[in-house]
């Protein structure tokens, strides 16, 4: 008797899981998802002005450059 879990098997018979997992290693990938990653989903139109990553990267150093430019206080007093 077939053991019923709530879902319908849609697995072809012909496909032997064992046989198309043989030769799987576990955690090939972990050290690369422990280091973690940094994806940044940008808007559409955003998107179209880069061509690519190089572009947004070298975008976001002019912003980090610009961000460090002393700025005037309204009081006078010159911040760093």
């Amino acid at each position: 008797m077939k053991k019923q879990t709530g879902m319908d098997d849609e697995l072809r018979s012909e496909y032997d899981l064992s046989e198309l997992l043989k030769g799987g290693v576990r955690g090939k990938y972990a050290d690369r998802y422990r280091e973690g990653t940094n994806l940044v989903l940008l808007a559409p139109d955003v998107a179209a002005v880069f061509p690519d990553e190089s572009a947004v990267n070298e975008a976001l150093r002019l912003v980090m450059q610009l961000a460090r430019i002393p700025r005037p206080d309204p009081h006078g007093v010159v911040e760093p």
